[in-house]
């Protein structure tokens, strides 16, 4: 796909309404500091679309960009570890149950983005799960691919496929990228 135009569209805290978007939404989901924005900006050939820091936490709000007019990217808020408040992460845990539940969302494509370095974590497996309740497809992004030795790549991509429970099939669906290693479901 040519990208022509690409936009921050609508950007939905935990008391706005989600947007009721025409087109399919591709939703990029990952614990805090995992590379999500990072992703979407190389994704979209762009260096600030979505915006992107060292410390873990940024994205706070669920961001809708659109793509062409034929297709949103959704920039889901960060779980895990994030300098902030217990109450500011159960406040994101809310607005991403309402994501996941509201079925005017036409949610076509989860792409969930692990850290190649660590074993997959509980928040990591329940937002696996919540891909697979959904029924839409699933991509796994396995980040920071580049900050591991040779040697160390295919260990950890067993042991985050074996945490999720993905089995030997994708192992001929996988594909490298010098930061990213991606598993297809």
């Amino acid at each position: 796909m040519v990208i022509k135009n690409v936009a921050l569209e609508t950007v939905c805290g935990i008391t706005s309404t989600l947007p009721k978007n025409p087109h399919p939404e591709v939703a990029f989901a990952g614990k805090s500091n995992v590379g999500k924005s990072s992703l979407i900006n190389g994704l979209m050939n762009r260096k600030a679309l979505a915006r992107t820091s060292s410390s873990p936490g940024k994205t706070q709000t669920i961001n809708f960009y659109n793509v062409n007019d034929a297709v949103y990217l959704t920039d889901l808020p960060g779980y895990g570890y994030a300098k902030v408040s217990q109450a500011e992460k159960d406040r994101w845990g809310r607005l991403m149950e309402h994501y996941f539940q509201d079925e005017q969302q036409l949610i076509t494509l989860g792409v969930l983005i692990v850290d190649i370095r660590h074993k997959p974590t509980a928040d990591d497996v329940t937002m696996h799960e919540w891909f697979r309740q959904t029924g839409c497809p699933e991509i796994i992004v396995a980040n920071k691919l580049d900050k591991l030795k040779k040697s160390e790549i295919e260990p950890n991509m067993a042991r985050i496929r074996e945490t999720l429970e993905l089995g030997a099939l994708q192992d001929q669906c996988a594909a490298r990228h010098r930061k990213t290693a991606v598993l297809i479901l």
